[in-house]
C-alpha cells in the first residue's frame, strides 16, 4: 500500500467537465442546477477506501436530497488492480449502499484533469462549479481508533448549503496512490 497526499487543487479553480459511464454503461456527468458538486475519487481495493465507505453511503443519503450533485470516480487500473473491474464496482455500489453514481474513468483522464492522487480523494464545488473545498474525509485512517464521521467534508458541504464561506484551512486527503496504467502516470505525480 503506498501512501499518497492529495495534491491540492487550487481553490477557486472551476470543476473539469467529464462524461463517464456506470459499470452498466450508462453516462453521467456533473449535472446543472445543484446547490453544490462532490467529486470523489474512489476505488474497491484501497484500505483507506474500505475504512470511509460507510460513511461514504451516509454522505450519499445525507446529501443528495439537500440537492448537492455527488459522483464517485474510480480511475484505478483495472488491469492491474483487477478488485477494481466494472464488476467489483457494482457489488460494492450494492453491498454498501452507494445512491450516487459510482463511474469509470477507464483513460484515466478525468483524474488528470482534477489533479487526483489518491484514494480516497475529494472534491467540492460551490453551485457555480469553483472549488471550495479539497482535502480530507476527517482525520480518521485505518489505525489510528479517530472515528470516522466525515467532519470536514461535512462542515465544508453544510458551509456552502448554508451560504457561509468554507474555510480555507484543509488537510490533504490521505490515501493510496491511484494505480496509473504503465505510461499514463501525470508530471504532477512525482
Amino acid at each position: 500500500m503506498a501512501e499518497r497526499n492529495s495534491e491540492m487543487l487550487e481553490l477557486g479553480a472551476i470543476a473539469p467537465d467529464f462524461s463517464l459511464p456506470d459499470p452498466d454503461g450508462r453516462k453521467h456527468d456533473l449535472g446543472l442546477g445543484a446547490n453544490a458538486y462532490l467529486v470523489m475519487f474512489i476505488c474497491n481495493h484501497c484500505p483507506y477506501v474500505k475504512h470511509v465507505r460507510e460513511e461514504l453511503a451516509r454522505l450519499g443519503n445525507d446529501y443528495l436530497p439537500r440537492n448537492i450533485a455527488i459522483v464517485a470516480i474510480n480511475s484505478n487500473d483495472a488491469n492491474s488492480q483487477p478488485g477494481d473491474s466494472p464488476e467489483k464496482m457494482k457489488e460494492e455500489t450494492a453491498t454498501w449502499g452507494y445512491t450516487f453514481p459510482y463511474l469509470i474513468d477507464g483513460d484515466q483522464s478525468v483524474a488528470k484533469s482534477y489533479r487526483a492522487a489518491c484514494t480516497p480523494d475529494f472534491f467540492l464545488f460551490d453551485a457555480d462549479k469553483k472549488l471550495v473545498y479539497r482535502g480530507q474525509l476527517d482525520a480518521s485512517r485505518p489505525a489510528n481508533n479517530v472515528p470516522v464521521n466525515g467532519k470536514d467534508l461535512r462542515a465544508a458541504m453544510d458551509a456552502v448549503l448554508s451560504g457561509n464561506p468554507v474555510s480555507e484551512v484543509q488537510a490533504p486527503s490521505i490515501g493510496c496512490s491511484i494505480k496509473w496504467t504503465p505510461g499514463n502516470k501525470p508530471d504532477y505525480f512525482s
